[in-house]
């Protein structure tokens, strides 16, 4: 045990953490950013009837809205100003990426740099406003008429507008808090934000499961089999969240002026899964999407979007084939946008390296792509294995959510990546204060 809290404290070395003030810094602003959100979660959307819409949510639970509401923390059950939470920015992330692809005009402001990337970022912003403003009015006129009663106290156009306003107004809300955790806080800003909205529902999570249990609803047998599962996988995601592919890269001797330095040797490191979390979030905003407007729609004997409901609906046959065929193709269409093979052989070449066995230039890119390929087809198959495996035990049983695949990839993905920045952060704090200690030694002599 002991050795265990050493080595925790050697790897996050506290005694550096209690002197980095830029790094508490950033950790303060992102735990208030997180605290505002989850406030905002509480705040209803003005024109609701609480009662009617929670007997709504009731008799609607255990199908696709118990997953949206896991991903905006408990914000659609409560109808609040973050009932759409994020979801409307992925989706226009995704068709712009998606664009940026096929469109030579738009591949060529993304390789204009830091200004292209910000004109694509603008461009995605717009985007969700549209995307945004489409769900809202959608939502808003389902809310009006939906089985079992209207939702909404006063129905009319003056409802439609101050929902379209106040929903777009809190995903435009979510949207900039999450960019400002990225650039000033610690972590990713849109995963820490899904992962807040997880983590503070899941002691109700483990509440309801163990009522469940109380009540006979759920043996005991399976609720310890479950939380093994639990274990298991959330171990599995580690590994296979550190597995990596160490390319050789070597290096040869080189003239400094009068002096010769030595041949080195290095590595390129590429991840097993270099999509992280993207892919089962993308996957699941696609399937969502769709699924949100025929769930608020209110049109019953719609023959058409009664069968796209009855297709897609949580737990069916065609629903795990489409969300597995989403994750492996956003693994693959990620990992390409992230890793640029033919870049990396150029950035190798001009540096003097080489891969020993493989000719510099196009044979290396071709030799990096290779290898990614095979990599991301064992990522994509851990990455399904992992999003659907659970979910079909949890759609047998009616459990909560919270405790598939997917939200258990976002949550330990994002401690993983979070622990890592805060340990860049700590290690470049070092490095200040090495070389402040050398300045000071050199002006002394």
């Amino acid at each position: 045990m002991a050795s265990a809290t050493e080595q925790f404290a050697a790897n996050f070395n506290l005694g550096a953490f209690a002197k980095a003030d830029d790094l508490k810094a950033r950790l303060k602003f992102t735990l208030i950013a997180l605290v505002i959100y989850r406030f905002g979660t509480y705040i209803p959307v003005p024109g609701i009837s609480p009662e009617v819409w929670s007997d709504i949510f009731q008799q609607k639970a255990g199908g696709v809205l118990d997953m949206f509401n896991m991903f905006t923390g408990g914000a659609l059950q409560r109808m609040s100003l973050f009932t759409m939470g994020i979801m409307p920015y992925i989706t226009a992330s995704i068709i712009m990426q998606m664009m940026t692809a096929m469109v030579p005009a738009l591949e060529r402001i993304k390789k204009d740099g830091e200004a292209g990337r910000k004109k694509i970022n603008q461009y995605t912003r717009y985007g969700t406003v549209l995307l945004a403003t489409i769900q809202a009015y959608a939502l808003s006129i389902g809310l009006e008429s939906m089985a079992g009663g209207s939702a909404v106290i006063d129905p009319g156009l003056f409802f439609r507008a101050t929902a379209v306003i106040t929903l777009v107004g809190g995903t435009v809300f979510l949207m900039w808090i999450g960019e400002q955790i990225t650039s000033r806080g610690v972590g990713n800003g849109l995963s820490l934000i899904i992962f807040a909205g997880i983590v503070a529902e899941l002691p109700r999570a483990f509440a309801g499961t163990l009522e469940l249990t109380r009540t006979g609803g759920l043996d005991n047998f399976m609720l310890i089999l479950i939380f093994v599962m639990i274990i298991s996988v959330i171990t599995f995601i580690v590994f296979m969240e550190r597995a990596q592919r160490r390319v050789v890269v070597q290096y040869p001797k080189r003239q400094h002026g009068a002096k010769m330095s030595s041949a080195d040797s290095s590595h390129l490191p590429l991840k097993l899964n270099s999509a992280g979390v993207i892919p089962p979030i993308f996957a699941s905003s696609l399937l969502l999407f769709p699924m949100t407007l025929v769930g608020f729609s209110g049109s019953d004997g719609n023959e058409i979007l009664d069968t796209i409901s009855q297709y897609l609906q949580h737990g069916t046959v065609t629903y795990m084939l489409l969300y597995g065929a989403l994750i492996a193709f956003f693994c693959f269409f990620y990992t390409a946008i992230v890793f640029n093979p033919d870049e990396t052989a150029d950035n190798l070449k001009r540096g003097g390296g080489f891969v020993p066995g493989i000719r510099p230039g196009a044979p290396t890119a071709s030799y990096l792509n290779n290898v990614l390929t095979r990599i991301t087809v064992i990522g994509a198959a851990y990455l399904v294995l992992i999003c659907l495996l659970p979910e079909f035990i949890m759609a047998k049983r009616q459990l909560p959510f919270y405790f598939g695949g997917t939200s258990l990839l976002i949550v330990v993905t994002v401690v993983i990546d979070t622990v890592g920045q805060i340990q860049s952060h700590l290690l470049a704090h070092q490095y200040e204060g090495l070389i402040r200690k050398t300045k000071l030694r050199g002006r002394r002599r």
